[in-house]
């Protein structure tokens, strides 16, 4: 996956369509992730004990990986994501728009 956790990304299908978030979870198995505050669904609960009552709790839901692009700090764009081998040999992942390293 070329998203990782901590990138700030933006929506590009579904209901969530234009809204732009940080990454929480990447769930690779999956092929999806779950975004901060985006896609909010509601669950009920049970009561587990004393600390933690029941009700109806507002969470987080996964959104597919191909419904969202990173959004490049230098751009301030979506941006399809490049790799580049430094001279050192390390791998990094760059911005295609203006190669700038997202790393």
């Amino acid at each position: 996956m070329q998203i990782r956790k901590n990138d700030s990304v933006i929506v590009i299908g579904g209901k969530e369509r234009g809204k732009t978030g940080k990454v929480l979870r990447v769930m690779p198995d999956k092929d999806a992730m779950i975004i901060e505050r985006l896609n909010m669904v509601k669950r009920h609960t049970k009561p587990r004990g004393p600390q933690q009552p029941g009700g109806i709790v507002e969470k987080e839901a996964a959104i597919h990986a191909s419904n969202i692009m990173i959004l490049c700090d230098k751009c301030n764009a979506p941006v399809r994501v490049g790799h580049k081998v430094l001279a050192d040999g390390k791998k990094i992942r760059i911005c295609r728009r203006c190669n700038e390293a997202l790393d």
